[in-house]
């Protein structure tokens, strides 16, 4: 499903309101679909956008992913349904029986078959931008401290020594018709490709994809999994790439529009302020330059874009099938996790609350540590740890227990490690502090000299006959 087809989806499915007047895609586009996202509301295709001179008259399509409803119908199922056929997949043990061999490797062949395939036509053909200009794009500036416009829903892709290939999404700072920055945070797996290059990095974007190619570049994905590889898992069918006109990348061949160059080893810019999800700017810093060398698009071609800030945003969606998606892993290492939350107000990476069927004293904190790690949890600020029969996104449960179950000086844990790029409230950049909550029964080896109240609950039996009799009792709540 192409970008297109998904846009023909979400109007039958009365998910998209096209917006005809012209808009400005400064500031303007960005304050309608922040009002769209806190109001829960539909996909916006502006049709019209205000457009300076040479710029072509490209459609402009945001909050596309912007609910649950158009984030299972990008991805083509709903998330638990999807978590359920991953956990198929990382429940893989190496089998001691003949059976269990013959259906491993049927899972493993399965999985093999959702790799990317390379394919010679691509639409985004169509229109050869020579020489490369920017100028001709609708790129938004979506808040008034931004350094300058941003294109903000940008799939970059690039490959590492061993010619593995590397989606990410990573925000890119328009300075000119030819050269944009390029925002990829030290703990990025385009970063690390960047460090690794002799002299130059070659680099592909691309505009406009398939959304569960877009929700992948976002993905947390372990080391060495493709991200058009799990793309392709999701959606049910490998993804088509193709390779580029000017450097040795592949990209989706559905495409809207794509950006090809390169960026150097020894150039760095400065890039930002920018209006970041934290709800905060994040401060401009210096980045590499990305250099165009080529650029096409669609004859036709719409623009996909996204604005961040204060949540709930577009982006919490993306962070809740995250969570959703990645469970699974979390388990397969630490099987006593029975469920977690990545609260939205914590924008993903500042705070986790996670169930656990706890078995040991001091198990909490070993699942706090176990979080800290894991990939891109390391940058959890506040690990919340419950145990199982707690509902992890009952936030009222949750703070209930926490407020009334820690004891500050002997449940609660702070270390130093590191901290995502974009936090502001730590001394130093990238390092600081982090806690860890034990809201857990504490056990009386766990240092609890009394003894550990019983909660409320009412008679079973009690609670059975009143419900028996509710429609007697003529009482106007339920």
């Amino acid at each position: 499903m192409d970008l297109r087809a998904f846009i023909g989806l979400l109007e039958r499915e009365g998910e998209l309101a096209r917006v005809r007047p012209e808009v400005d895609p400064y500031l303007e586009m960005a304050e309608i679909a922040d009002r769209a996202s806190k109001a829960h509301g539909p996909a916006l295709l502006f049709e019209r956008p205000r457009r300076s001179a040479g710029a072509a008259a490209v459609p402009v399509l945001m909050n596309q992913l912007g609910s649950y409803r158009r984030l299972e119908l990008a991805l083509g199922a709903p998330l638990d349904d999807l978590a359920a056929r991953i956990a198929n997949l990382v429940e893989l043990q190496v089998p001691s029986g003949l059976v269990g061999k013959v259906k491993a490797l049927g899972q493993l062949k399965e999985l093999a078959s959702y790799g990317p395939r390379v394919v010679k036509k691509a639409a985004f053909r169509e229109v050869v931008v020579d020489p490369p200009d920017l100028a001709r794009l609708p790129v938004l500036t979506t808040w008034p401290g931004d350094g300058g416009p941003f294109i903000t829903l940008p799939i970059v892709v690039t490959k590492d020594r061993q010619g593995r290939r590397n989606a990410g999404m990573y925000r890119l700072q328009v300075y000119d018709g030819q050269t944009t920055g390029m925002h990829w945070h030290v703990h990025h797996d385009g970063a690390a490709n960047f460090r690794e290059a002799d002299g130059r990095l070659e680099v592909a974007v691309a505009l406009g994809t398939d959304p569960a190619v877009t929700y992948a570049a976002t993905a947390p994905l372990p080391p060495g999994i493709s991200e058009f590889m799990f793309a392709g898992f999701l959606r049910g069918e490998p993804v088509e790439l193709v390779q580029c006109a000017t450097v040795d990348l592949e990209v989706p061949a559905d495409a809207e529009i794509v950006l090809e160059g390169y960026v150097d080893r020894d150039e760095r810019r400065r890039e930002g302020p920018f209006g970041d999800h934290t709800g905060y700017y994040s401060l401009a810093d210096d980045y590499p330059v990305f250099h165009l060398t080529a650029m096409s698009h669609r004859r036709d071609a719409i623009y996909p874009a996204t604005i961040v800030g204060r949540p709930p945003m577009e982006d919490a969606y993306l962070g809740k099938a995250t969570e959703r998606l990645f469970l699974p892993l979390l388990r397969l290492v630490q099987p006593e996790i029975v469920d977690m939350d990545l609260p939205i107000e914590g924008v993903f990476h500042d705070c986790a609350v996670i169930s656990i069927k706890k078995e040991y004293p001091g198990q909490a904190r070993k699942i706090m540590n176990a979080v800290w790690g894991m990939g891109q949890m390391m940058f959890t600020k506040f690990v919340v740890v419950v145990d199982e029969h707690v509902d992890v996104h009952d936030y009222s449960e949750v703070t209930w227990r926490v407020f009334n179950n820690v004891d500050p000086a002997r449940d609660c844990v702070v270390v130093n490690g590191p901290l995502d790029v974009l936090d502001h409230s730590s001394p130093l950049a990238r390092y600081g502090a982090k806690m860890g909550i034990d809201a857990t029964k504490t056990w009386p080896e766990e240092g609890h000299g009394r003894e550990w109240p019983d909660e409320l609950v009412m008679d079973p039996a009690v609670k059975q006959r009143v419900t028996a009799r509710w429609s007697e009792l003529g009482l106007p709540f339920s």
